[in-house]
């Protein structure tokens, strides 16, 4: 197995932007220090009371100033969010610059008013970012390149920066969609999925995706990642006593910001709706009761314990869900530094050991 650090870079309600971004790179430091493979953010725009990482670039080129080994991306750009040329020159840039080290995650984006400031249409997202793979290569391949597609159209560009990596860098694309996935074994794509998508409907579509990257000829096993809030301390009662609860709001800042009146299980229904809709009740189920500590604490939605309770949580979720990359929340709700240092330094000294050679699939 491989293990991440994941970051939504919550906001704080007691720490300046700046303040949290010192703080994110003390984990990252931690992390670099005891084992753990990669460093990944989100991108989410125009919530100062949610995520503040709007610039996955920035957070790639800060993280690898203060990292040796840490391989380092974002999970991943939205796409249609950027001109195809120039978040080619940046992802060349920002490869450099990490000395080699950048994992590339590509998402559509599933949050539709991050894109109405930009005048992007939310409905038209998941083809300009498909077709961004193929440009993608083109735009590394021979200088200068030129590109004709449906989405995307450049002609006779030639890039002052190439990407360390060759080709390019390992390509991520988080999906539970099954054309996606489809479309990820064909091209060699990582995949994976989060906290929302139960591990049990989960893993029929990953054995699927796995038979049609055996099909697609590839000579290397894929990364499939999955992600949810970790929180490690020296026994289970006290990290269910330090933990828990904060876990349990974890996600809060998922939900829109409340209209005059409206209350918390109003927005929490509307969140929901939104997995009704796409067809995925499961998923829906698993939102309406992220925020109760005894729900996530028994269906395994959230790991925490001592280090050895930890790693059989995520040996356990490995086999039932079917992924080989852990990405660890770890970072939540108002957990102290000390305890976050603690967790981080926990799992990686005696979490990851224990589940290193480990493969379940």
């Amino acid at each position: 197995m491989k293990f991440a650090h994941f970051s939504h870079v919550w906001a704080k309600p007691d720490m300046t932007p700046h303040h949290r971004y010192e703080q994110l790179w003390r984990e990252l430091a931690i992390c670099d220090e005891t084992g753990f493979d990669y460093a990944f953010c989100v991108e989410h725009h125009f919530r100062p009371d949610e995520s503040l990482m709007s610039s996955p670039s920035l957070f790639c080129v800060g993280a690898g100033a203060r990292t040796k080994r840490l391989r380092i991306g974002p999970m991943g750009y939205i796409v249609p969010l950027y001109h195809p040329l120039r978040l080619a020159e940046e992802i060349a840039i920002v490869d450099q610059m990490l000395g080699g080290r950048m994992e590339l995650g590509l998402v559509p984006g599933i949050t539709a008013p991050y894109f109405i400031p930009f005048e992007v249409d939310h409905a038209a997202r998941k083809s300009p970012t498909l077709e961004f793979v193929p440009y993608l290569r083109a735009a590394f391949g021979e200088q200068p390149f030129s590109f004709a597609g449906e989405s995307h159209h450049t002609k006779s560009a030639k890039l002052a920066v190439l990407p360390m990596q060759k080709p390019h860098p390992d390509l991520w694309m988080q999906s539970r969609d099954p054309a996606t996935l489809e479309f990820c074994a064909a091209n060699g794509i990582n995949t994976g999925y989060f906290i929302v998508y139960p591990r049990k409907e989960a893993a029929p579509r990953y054995r699927k995706f796995l038979a049609d990257w055996e099909k697609a000829g590839w000579q290397r096993k894929p990364r499939i990642g999955y992600s949810l809030p970790v929180y490690v301390d020296e026994t289970d009662e006290i990290a269910i006593e330090r933990a828990l609860f904060r876990a349990s709001r974890a996600y809060s800042g998922f939900l829109k910001e409340p209209e005059p009146g409206e209350t918390f299980e109003q927005r929490l229904q509307a969140f929901a709706n939104m997995f009704i809709q796409r067809g995925e009740a499961g998923a829906a189920q698993v939102f309406l009761n992220i925020f109760d500590p005894d729900y996530i604490l028994k269906n395994d939605l959230v790991f925490i314990g001592s280090p050895q309770t930890v790693a059989e949580k995520i040996h356990r979720a490995a086999g039932e869900g079917l992924f080989n990359t852990f990405l660890g929340e770890f970072n939540f709700a108002d957990l102290p530094e000390e305890d976050l240092m603690r967790s981080i330094r926990l799992f990686g000294e005696q979490v990851i050991p224990a589940l290193r050679d480990f493969e379940p699939f």
